[in-house]
């Protein structure tokens, strides 16, 4: 192992933004040790902070890993026993990285928690005084709460609130609540930009919703379906009611939940994630059928699926020609979620080659996404020091040219690799551009309509906006803003 090659690499991939979920015990059970597996079940969606609210009491916001609280795991399910509960886990887009941001968020006698992006947030808190929002110590998920809060008041029941809600909303939700009532609701947006599941724990006939139908099978459920987009549900006394707050029937799930987001284990929208990982790899091999390839490696961890599906279409060898070293303080975590810089530099570091695997080959490094270039820059330097004969680097996803407005932290146009600074190019070009730039023999991207058909759902059904441009999912012309504008920081 060529342990004197480390990578001195910033974080180079996309940040999601956050987990969610709702669990209501039929049984009277005291659910607050399962929401607590289900948020670290969940926490690969965000490390920044989490929090869980149960009825007539005030949220209770860690920040950091759910599993740093674990001494105090006790006592929090004993003062907060309840048969109901939401829960979240934070990655911040918009406002600041505080506990007063963390979720749940209170409002008056409902708690919400939000996975999405509002983008016409500054609109919206017009609609409730317009002195509710600063980027520094607000976010949009309590100028939308706020809003249901009012237009509940109006209107006297959530689902009708939401109908109205929708139309004045831009972007990307999956909602739970909590009430003083004891009633649990989780809502998904008509588009199903983001991911929401129902499952049943029949044991104690506890119901759970949540992002991922990881965090179902952690605590011992059986996930039932999707939540459908436009749908509301209730978890009370009464067990479950549901009701449709929006009829639109275009869908626009988001394509990087299958390339990237999502945990392996998850299955979403009726395909298993490492599935449809994998087998977008051997759709990559048809597409890039590099004859003369020696070897196939993943670059860890979540692009390893869609290596090895490629390299057993192509017949080729796969190996692990890169390690994470998973004993260092910060190794097994997620890099594209850590906050601050100096953590993300400490964790990709540890990303190790391996000379005797790599010397003298040609080898095909398969990565989940390109966005700033830094990382598969310093990637691609390192196998050359291991004795790479020639690489050649292939991204399941296609070239990230656009900000997303519907939940995902890559806001600022010229941080991208393929940003031409107004150079009017085709995309060849600026594919050549980005391997130049990156030090690749070989540079290919995926395209949507070949991961959507890898996926199994229709290519007009996922959101391909970061790629395309095109923004008539969302209904908006974005003004494209740059990070510290976004996250409110200059």
């Amino acid at each position: 192992m060529d342990n004197n090659h480390k990578l001195h690499v910033l974080d180079d991939k996309p940040k999601e933004n956050c987990g969610v979920i709702g669990i209501y015990s039929l049984s009277g059970t005291n659910v607050i040790p399962m929401a607590i597996d289900a948020l670290r079940a969940l926490q690969h969606r965000g490390q920044e902070a989490w929090g869980i609210a149960i009825p007539n009491k005030p949220p209770l916001k860690r920040l950091g890993l759910v599993s740093a609280a674990s001494s105090e795991f006790k006592a929090i399910a004993e003062e907060y026993s309840s048969p109901c509960v939401i829960g979240h886990v934070r990655y911040s887009t918009m406002g600041r990285s505080s506990l007063e941001n963390a979720q749940p968020l209170k409002v008056k006698d409902l708690c919400v928690a939000h996975n999405g992006t509002i983008a016409n947030v500054q609109e919206l808190s017009n609609l409730v005084g317009g002195c509710s929002f600063t980027p520094q110590n607000a976010s949009d998920t309590l100028v939308a709460a706020q809003r249901l809060v009012s237009l509940i008041s109006e209107k006297g029941q959530m689902g009708k609130a939401l109908s109205v809600l929708k139309n004045e909303m831009v972007g990307s939700y999956c909602f739970t609540f909590i009430s003083d009532d004891n009633s649990v609701y989780a809502a998904r947006d008509p588009k199903g930009f983001r991911p929401m599941v129902l499952g049943h724990k029949e044991s104690d006939d506890t119901y759970i919703v949540a992002s991922e139908s990881s965090a179902v099978s952690a605590v011992g459920a059986q996930m039932q379906r999707n939540v459908t987009p436009g749908e509301l549900i209730r978890l009370s006394k009464d067990g479950i009611e549901t009701e449709m707050f929006s009829d639109d029937p275009q869908r626009a799930h988001c394509s990087f939940e299958f390339t990237y987001f999502a945990h392996p284990t998850s299955n979403m929208e009726g395909t298993n994630i490492y599935v449809a990982r994998k087998n977008i790899g051997r759709f990559l091999a048809k597409k890039f059928p590099i004859k003369d390839a020696d070897l196939v490696i993943p670059v860890p961890d979540s692009a390893r699926p869609a290596a090895l599906g490629y390299a057993q279409e192509l017949g080729v060898s796969f190996d692990e020609g890169l390690l994470k070293d998973r004993y260092s303080k910060k190794g097994p975590l997620r890099s594209f979620i850590e906050p601050h810089q100096t953590d993300r530099v400490e964790i990709n570091r540890w990303i190790i080659p391996i000379r005797e695997i790599i010397d003298g080959k040609h080898v095909v490094v398969i990565d989940d996404s390109l966005v700033r270039g830094t990382s598969s820059k310093a990637i691609i330097k390192a196998l050359r020091r291991a004795g790479a004969r020639k690489i050649s680097m292939v991204i399941t996803y296609p070239p990230i040219k656009f900000p997303c407005y519907a939940g995902i932290d890559f806001p600022s146009q010229e941080e991208l690799a393929t940003f031409s600074n107004g150079k009017d190019m085709s995309q060849e070009e600026t594919i050549d551009m980005v391997r130049k730039s990156i030090g690749a023999d070989f540079l290919g991207y995926n395209d949507a309509e070949n991961l959507a058909a890898a996926v199994g759902i229709p290519v007009d059904s996922m959101c391909f906006t970061c790629a395309s441009g095109n923004y008539e999912s969302l209904g908006i012309t974005p003004e494209f803003k740059s990070r510290e504008e976004i996250k409110g920081e200059t």
